[in-house]
């Protein structure tokens, strides 16, 4: 997992890696609140109300711009695989929004001083070759020199602005779709302890690295009303966003949810994230836990997830054409976790977890 004529381990260099390295959701709302209000003309049809993936700001009356950024410190070791992943996890809030990436920029931020030109040169190869798959260009970037390796991407896409697929449009009674199996956050824990095996492995770069470009077909179905990824909050966390944004509450089978099985053995064993019961410690109270389902289930729906999968609200009559688009793409583990459900009287916004 590391290159074979170097045996440095990116995962030292950084205090937090991936998606688990985002601020945590309360302390993040507490900075935000005090932001001062900028310009929000007429054409900004996304901004940052909603906490939503991107912005999106209407061109003209077939195109809307999509613009995003993100990028992280090292959920694993090897400096290519590290690049894919970023790069990966970055192009995902424009399918979430229902968009087609057009080209990106890079953000590079290296200890020049402690990784050799050719180990970076590595992350950026694995970036370059997601966009490749993406069909669009890296067409420019900025790099500083820093403690630790960050790398991500600025990303930019176009889509219909009937098109755009929020994070706030939800509908009582809508189903929830959830794209990929939750656990790649305490597989980078197990990783870091140096448990993980090759297989474990494997599906870890295999969920980081599936680009969500299904997104763009899942935005052109009826029915489909709102749409994000999963990703650094967590699936409750996430949830929690579509909920308050539309003014409704969810309600999530735990047995439905899918799980990458490695991730739930851990999970088991104790083997959690601290970005986990951070994320649980900002939003537990308004995510009720059922006396009969077990903490470890509890530590996945709060983990942290990288590149995680889109998670859809979209009306009942319209699950079978979500699911089947999902499928075609090659997401076989896309299942119907719960519905969304008008909010209790006199209570905000809630994720009814049912064991």
């Amino acid at each position: 997992m590391t290159l074979d004529s170097d045996p440095i381990r990116l995962t030292q260099f950084s205090h937090g890696g991936g998606c688990g390295c985002k601020i945590a959701p309360g302390l993040l709302a507490e900075i935000l609140a005090r932001a001062p209000q900028g310009l929000v003309p007429p054409e900004l049809l996304v901004g940052t109300e909603t906490s939503d993936d991107a912005a999106v700001y209407r061109l003209n009356e077939h195109q809307a711009l999509v613009a995003t950024t993100d990028f992280f410190t090292p959920i694993v070791d090897d400096p290519y695989d590290f690049g894919r992943i970023a790069a990966t996890n970055a192009l995902s809030d424009i399918y979430a929004m229902g968009g087609t990436p057009i080209m990106a920029l890079a953000l590079v931020g290296m200890p020049i001083g402690k990784l050799p030109p050719e180990v970076i040169g590595r992350v950026l190869e694995g970036g370059a070759a997601v966009c490749r798959e993406a069909g669009i260009p890296i067409a420019g970037g900025h790099s500083i020199d820093v403690l630790e390796p960050i790398y991500g991407l600025v990303g930019l896409g176009l889509v219909h602005p009937q098109r755009v697929r929020r994070n706030a449009d939800a509908q009582a009674g809508d189903v929830l779709v959830l794209g990929k199996p939750l656990g790649v956050g305490i597989l980078s824990a197990a990783l870091k302890k140096g448990a993980l095996d090759a297989a474990g492995y494997a599906d870890m770069l295999r969920y980081t690295t599936q680009l969500n470009r299904v997104g763009i077909a899942l935005a052109a179905l009826e029915g489909v009303h709102a749409m994000t990824d999963v990703t650094g909050f967590g699936l409750a966390g996430h949830l929690l966003e579509i909920c308050r944004g539309s003014a409704l509450s969810a309600r999530v089978s735990l047995g439905q949810v899918p799980l990458i099985p490695a991730a739930a053995r851990f999970a088991a064993e104790g083997v959690v994230t601290g970005a986990s019961a951070r994320n649980w410690d900002a939003y537990g109270a308004d995510v009720p836990w059922p006396e009969a389902a077990p903490v470890w289930q509890r530590h996945l729906l709060s983990d942290p997830q990288t590149s995680g999968g889109l998670l859809v609200s979209c009306r009942p009559e319209a699950l079978d054409a979500v699911l089947s688009a999902f499928h075609a793409a090659g997401f076989g583990a896309a299942a119907a976790i719960g519905q969304m459900e008008a909010r209790a009287a006199g209570q905000g916004s809630q994720v009814q977890c049912v064991a």
